[in-house]
């Protein structure tokens, strides 16, 4: 059965947690991958981020209702998904948007267990971890390659 080294691409563009959205945008178009390993400043898988993210930053920012009362507001929405929001669209660089918890696997992963973590996770790039290091990386073009053999 074929495994994740099989199948894994181990050439990856990447990015790193200071990169900012404009250079991500430009790495985006000339790899044409539409999702990117993260890397912290020691080189170390820090998440994944995605043509997604960069898109749902640019979306309108929904302004909560509130009510006043007795001289008090009250937010009749979540304040902190407010907050969170705000944040989303002012983002600058890499780090104020990406997934720092990525669904990962070992070499040694099927692509059954593969198939699985990404319909569960609704994942569309995982990647390759052995020892605590980022060897490679498996997109759902990989599976969709691995069924062709």
């Amino acid at each position: 059965m074929l495994t994740a080294k099989d199948i894994m691409t181990t050439d990856m563009v990447t990015v790193t947690l200071n990169t900012s959205l404009k250079d991500l945008a430009a790495k985006f178009v000339a790899s044409r991958f539409s999702n990117m390993p993260v890397l912290d400043d020691s080189g170390k898988l820090a998440g994944v981020i995605s043509e997604t993210d960069l898109i749902e930053q640019q979306k309108p920012l929904h302004i909560p209702t509130v009510m006043a009362l007795f001289e008090g507001v009250f937010y009749l929405d979540s304040e902190k998904r407010f907050r969170k929001e705000v944040d989303r669209v002012t983002a600058q660089t890499v780090d104020e948007l990406y997934n720092p918890k990525p669904v990962t696997c070992t070499p040694e992963a099927t692509v059954r267990e593969i198939a699985g973590l990404m319909s569960q996770h609704k994942a569309h790039l995982i990647p390759v971890m052995e020892n605590d290091e980022l060897v490679g990386v498996v997109a759902r073009l990989d599976l969709i390659r691995a069924v062709e053999v």
